[in-house]
């Protein structure tokens, strides 16, 4: 089915097996006006409205827009179905990740290589242009101007390049909107120490960080420095000063970057990625010299969390790192986001507060043991990952199956479900 907009002349495919039977309208991709649309019933018994546009030299056919105002009218469309991700392949329609599931953006055909890159290349910067040649993916930020902000991943697959892009609200995402619990924010009054927010790619890490600094720089007076890959929310001054560095283009890397911040005479240091030996070396010596460092690393549990540290050093080198580590590592957050019902996501937080208990095992080699004290150390503030999933199935916000689906301990779960009296009759369905 052709379909072409009276207001700017775009002229593109519309697959008819997509067509409800009745009348509909679609948004035009390049001006977003509405165009009336036949449903199937009406498209076989009726003629259209006016003829399908012929392609002649002087108007030819526009399968896509393209340039910046083409994604721009993509991005829009993904804020306005509350998505958290825009997915953008080369000979597929464009996508969204909406509530962790994947759907196509309505009234836009698929791609080809050509118009993918045609799409991308007016608001990739001259460095990430050189970068995606030279390596086939690049990583890099976009803003719409009083809309949001979007973290970029250009890349290069079988068919050609696509690109992903993750919603950073314009709002600064605050303490109170999340409900951090009292003990996570006695983590952001801290002088010192080495605090860790930990989980999946998509978990929720940035959104929990940026309302622990915002909460910082409202509550402090302190100089915070952030190195991140891209910069993500951006803060203003309020009670601190802070500066924040991108990766490739403020610094040539994390580590480079936080060996300049012992010069620069911060009192805060938050690292957007703790991704090699050498960066978690210096994100250690950092926050053992005095300074509160922050950090994130893709683990699931705390005790893990502690375990993946020292593994990254050579054996030689381990007892060190665990005596360091145990002195200075002050709490680790890890985080699950779970479908909420109704819409929307919510997470789930394993919490551990480090005790002299919890220094005493790391020291020891017993992070085995930490999750039982993590389980007996609800006075405390700390937290389990199923103490979570419990509660958020008690207060009616999530389903206890899909609690049950990403949680790790799926026995121990079950167990406190039975406990509570909660229905796990699903389990024998089908």
């Amino acid at each position: 089915m052709q379909v072409q907009c009276r207001n700017c002349g775009f002229s593109g495919m519309f697959d008819p097996a997509r067509a409800p039977d009745h009348p509909f309208t679609i948004k035009c991709p390049k001006c977003g006006s509405a165009i009336q649309m036949p449903g199937r019933q009406q498209e076989a018994s009726a003629p259209p409205a006016m003829p399908p546009m012929q392609a002649t030299p002087s108007t030819p056919p526009m399968p896509a827009p393209t340039g910046a105002r083409a994604i721009d009218s993509l991005l829009m469309a993904m804020i306005e179905l509350k998505a958290s991700d825009l997915h953008v392949s080369s000979e597929c329609m464009p996508m969204v990740r909406k509530d962790g599931e994947m759907a196509a953006v309505p009234g836009w055909p698929p791609l080809s290589a050509a118009e993918v890159k045609d799409l991308m290349w007016p608001i990739t910067p001259e460095r990430n242009r050189e970068q995606f040649e030279e390596c086939n993916d690049t990583d890099y930020a976009y803003e719409i101007e009083g809309v949001a902000r979007f973290r970029v991943n250009l890349f290069r697959d079988r068919k050609g390049p696509g690109t992903v892009f993750r919603v950073i609200p314009s709002k600064i995402i605050t303490a109170e909107d999340l409900n951090l619990s009292k003990e996570m924010l006695g983590l952001c009054r801290l002088p010192k120490g080495l605090v860790l927010v930990t989980g999946p790619t998509g978990s929720g890490k940035s959104t929990t960080l940026c309302a622990m600094i915002d909460y910082i720089n409202r509550m402090r007076k302190d100089h915070l420095i952030t190195i991140e890959d891209p910069i993500e929310f951006v803060h203003e001054n309020k009670g601190c000063l802070i500066n924040q560095r991108e990766v490739h283009e403020h610094t040539g890397s994390f580590k480079a970057a936080l060996r300049a911040a012992l010069r620069e005479d911060p009192d805060i240091v938050y690292i957007g990625e703790m991704r090699d030996l050498e960066t978690i070396s210096i994100a250690i010596e950092t926050a053992e010299t005095g300074h509160l460092v922050f950090g994130t690393l893709h683990t699931s549990t705390a005790p893990s969390t502690i375990d993946r540290i020292i593994d990254q050093f050579p054996g030689d080198k381990q007892e060190q790192i665990r005596m360091m580590l145990s002195e200075s590592l002050r709490g680790v957050i890890c985080q699950m986001l779970c479908k909420k019902i109704g819409g929307g996501r919510v997470a789930a937080m394993e919490v551990l507060i480090v005790t002299h208990s919890v220094s005493n095992l790391i020291r020891e080699r017993k992070t085995f043991q930490i999750q039982s004290i993590l389980q007996t150390g609800k006075s405390l503030g700390m937290c389990t990952m199923n103490d979570s999933f419990l509660d958020l199935v008690k207060q009616k916000k999530v389903m206890p199956e899909e609690a049950y689906d990403k949680a790790i301990d799926k026995a121990g779960l079950l167990g406190m479900f039975e406990k509570h009296g909660i229905d796990t009759s699903w389990l024998n369905r089908g």
